[in-house]
C-alpha cells in the first residue's frame, strides 16, 4: 500500500475511530453516533445498492454476505481495483460509513463512485450489513 491511495486526513480518522464498535456509526469526525436500524436498512440496501451490489451473487459490485468485519478486496471471483486491494482496510462500522460517505476520498483510486448522503441511511445500512440476517446464508 502507498501513501498516495488513502489520504492521511481519511487514514487518520480511519485509526483513531476504528476503535470504536458496532451498533453505533460516526456520521462525521466529532458528530454524534447514530444508531442504525437494520430492518429499515434492509430495505434501503435493495432500493439504493441492489442494482450493483446482492448478498450473495456479484454483480457490478461484489457480493456482500459476511462482509462486515471482512477484509476490503477480498470477496472470491471480483476483480476489485488494485487501490482497494492494497488499502489494507477491514470492513467496521466507521470503515464502512467513510467509504460510503466519499469512497475516493477513502481510497484514491477505488472503482466505486456512488455515495450515500444520508447519515441515518448509511447507519441503517450498516446495522443492516451487520446484521446476522446479512452475515449467514438463509437455511443455516
Amino acid at each position: 500500500m502507498t501513501r498516495s491511495m488513502i489520504s492521511p486526513r481519511w487514514a487518520a480518522l480511519t485509526f483513531v475511530v476504528g476503535l470504536m464498535t458496532f451498533p453505533p456509526v460516526l456520521s462525521r469526525a466529532g458528530a454524534a453516533p447514530l444508531s442504525g436500524d437494520p430492518n429499515r436498512g434492509a430495505g434501503l440496501y435493495e432500493t439504493r445498492c441492489g442494482a450493483c451490489h446482492s448478498l450473495d451473487a456479484n454483480r457490478i459490485g461484489p457480493a456482500h454476505r459476511g462482509v462486515f468485519g471482512r477484509r476490503a478486496g477480498i470477496a472470491p471471483g471480483f476483480t476489485y481495483s488494485p487501490a482497494l486491494k492494497a488499502s489494507g482496510l477491514t470492513w467496521t462500522a466507521v470503515n464502512l460509513d467513510l467509504w460510503l460517505t466519499a469512497p475516493t476520498k477513502l481510497v484514491k483510486g477505488t472503482s466505486m463512485g456512488f455515495r450515500l448522503g444520508s447519515a441515518q441511511e448509511r447507519a441503517d445500512v450498516i446495522a443492516y450489513l451487520a446484521s446476522p440476517a446479512a452475515a449467514r446464508r438463509a437455511g443455516r
